[in-house]
């Protein structure tokens, strides 16, 4: 059983929904969410959100984090993962913000910062690779689902 379908079961089992801001990967999160039968039972939706307007607009990231913190930050990656759980008012959510290709003088190519969100709060992670482009997009997009799927068993643990 892959990621996905793992963390399908959690949701429907406890009557959860999901849902995801992304960048840098780009939709590929959403697509692998929806590849999974009855994924409308617990999944409502996302926002790709490549462009700064979108971050700042959509999810409500502040242009002052973006500027102190850059793009590809922790602060980044925690803001849009609260703007889209607000958005949609899922039970959990997961962002990614990254650098897929190049560096940005602060983090090296490969490297992304996955936020995720639950009714404990919001927690995040680095991970880093070094591969092509569409490479880094699906190891990035597989980093953010084990994310999640961590945050979601913590979550589980702790209401026990």
């Amino acid at each position: 059983m892959n990621v996905e379908q793992r963390i399908g079961l959690l949701l429907k089992e406890h009557g959860w929904s999901l849902s995801a801001a992304e960048s840098c990967t780009g939709g590929r999160i959403s697509h692998l969410l929806t590849t999974v039968s009855g994924s409308s039972a617990y999944y409502l939706g996302s926002v790709t959100s490549y462009a700064v307007s979108v971050k700042e607009k959509v999810l409500g990231v502040s242009p002052a984090i973006i500027e102190s913190k850059g793009l590809v930050s922790s602060e980044v990656a925690a803001s849009m993962a609260e703007g889209v759980r607000r958005i949609t008012g899922s039970t959990f959510s997961v962002a990614t913000t990254g650098l897929a290709e190049g560096s940005d003088g602060r983090y090296p190519e490969g490297t992304v910062w996955i936020g995720s969100c639950g009714p404990e709060g919001t927690f995040t992670e680095i991970f880093q690779c070094n591969g092509p482009r569409k490479s880094n997009i699906r190891h990035f997009t597989t980093a953010a689902l084990r994310f999640l799927e961590k945050t979601i068993k913590n979550y589980i643990s702790n209401c026990k």
